[in-house]
């Protein structure tokens, strides 16, 4: 009997030392998928900065109608480049989370990198290949139409011209780019908003009578 009562005690104190080490490796697992876990989110935090800095250079060009003169190839949609940069850009943005917590899975933290980097990579051949062109795919009298429409925006903005000249000379850069380039709804807006404060009052550069 006391053999037996040590052989069970023995087993015991071998189940209990195993029940406790299975706790301490279901522990360690835990602490390494909670570290794990806080590891994706910094990856996430550090693609979502990479995404916004490529959106900002994006911004650059949309935000800025004589950036966009220079560079037309920027918004040219016949462009394949063009076209391609602006798809890698919507495949990012719709792969971008609410917020870095929010992404956790490795699958969709690597789809949404190789997006990241995929847009990075587009816009950069873009603005390689527009600044490589400039406006040489214009004939002479288009690219004097361009350099006129980039000195009237210069007045359009210049503080020391009357609002009577500034509205003047927007509206004449308006129809020497018309048929030229494309002007994003956003570009419209951001050089409409930078002009309005300087024109008369109750003007708007957007008023159908004033184009």
């Amino acid at each position: 009997m006391s053999a037996l009562a040590g052989h069970w005690a023995n087993t015991w104190r071998k189940a209990g030392d195993r029940r406790h080490q299975r706790k301490v490796e279901l522990y360690k697992l835990r602490n390494q998928a909670h570290a794990a876990e806080k590891a994706s989110v910094a990856d996430v935090e550090s693609l979502m900065a990479a995404h916004d800095a490529t959106n900002k250079r994006w911004l650059e060009y949309e935000l800025d109608v004589g950036k966009l003169i220079d560079f037309p190839l920027m918004t040219d949609v016949r462009e394949p480049l063009t076209v391609a940069f602006l798809r890698a850009k919507r495949e990012a943005d719709g792969l971008r989370p609410s917020s870095p917590t929010e992404m956790t899975a490795t699958s969709r933290v690597e789809a949404y990198r190789k997006a990241v980097d995929g847009f990075s990579v587009a816009l950069d051949v873009a603005e390689r290949e527009a600044r490589r062109l400039r406006d040489s795919k214009f004939t002479g009298p288009e690219r004097e139409r361009l350099a006129t429409a980039r000195q009237l925006l210069k007045i359009a903005e210049d503080q020391a011209a009357t609002p009577a000249e500034r509205q003047a000379a927007y509206k004449r850069a308006r129809r020497e780019l018309d048929g030229l380039i494309v002007l994003p709804d956003v570009t419209l807006a951001a050089l409409e908003d930078k002009i309005s404060p300087m024109l008369e009052p109750g003007v708007q550069p957007s008023d159908p009578q004033h184009r």
